[in-house]
């Protein structure tokens, strides 16, 4: 059995998305850990190459921890569409250009979605995906990926959160990610819901690598 390896001291957030730092920030905060993102670090962003989730966050972490020479902390995720056989998946950044305008990329989905006859809920599931990787300067890694469930709603309804939050409604709820106040989507229990798939992965994550202050 693998044994992991704890995370203590500085450890630096590889990602230079304002919304996902945040997040990242808000989890890590109950464990005492000084975060740094790389954006605060100006350290360059590597180019995603992976075929999946997992490879991109390790390709994320990997770069951070060896230009910071400190344990670096990666997310890849996105949005998977059955209906659109898995798109836009790894590409979902990508999908809202270098604008990140994610208005735009809602709309392409919503316009592929009429294009296939998917107006029922039935016909429009969708899954984020989050992968999280720790990456020592050793070359160590720690790894896990989780998924949260739901449907696609148009139009997209509420302003929090940021990019396809506000198209995604989580099985067994009325609101929408959008919706949701960020203790609501991430928060961990007893405070908050776990809803999302990057805190899903937390949790993992959390259980293998995190002491509690």
């Amino acid at each position: 059995m693998k044994s992991h390896r704890r995370i203590t001291g500085r450890l630096v957030i590889a990602t230079h998305n304002p919304g996902k730092l945040a997040e990242m920030r808000e989890l890590l905060s109950p464990y005492g850990i000084d975060a740094v993102s790389a954006g605060e670090l100006n350290l360059g962003e590597p180019e995603e190459t992976g075929a999946t989730f997992k490879a991109n966050a390790a390709i994320k972490a990997v770069a951070a921890a060896q230009a910071s020479q400190l344990p670096a902390f990666a997310d890849d995720s996105g949005l998977v569409v059955d209906a659109l056989d898995g798109a836009p998946g790894i590409y979902s950044a990508r999908w809202a250009g270098d604008s990140k305008d994610f208005t735009a990329a809602m709309t392409r989905i919503e316009r592929l979605l009429q294009e296939r006859g998917a107006t029922t809920p039935d016909q429009r599931k969708a899954h984020f995906v989050s992968a999280l990787c720790v990456a020592w300067p050793d070359g160590h890694l720690e790894e896990v990926e989780a998924r949260a469930d739901g449907t696609l709603v148009w139009p997209p309804r509420g302003d929090a959160g940021f990019g396809y939050d506000p198209l995604f409604l989580p099985d067994g709820h009325t609101r929408t990610f959008g919706e949701m106040t960020s203790m609501e989507k991430h928060g961990l229990p007893p405070h908050g819901l776990g809803l999302s798939h990057r805190a899903k992965a937390f949790v993992l994550l959390a259980e293998m690598c995190l002491d509690a202050r």
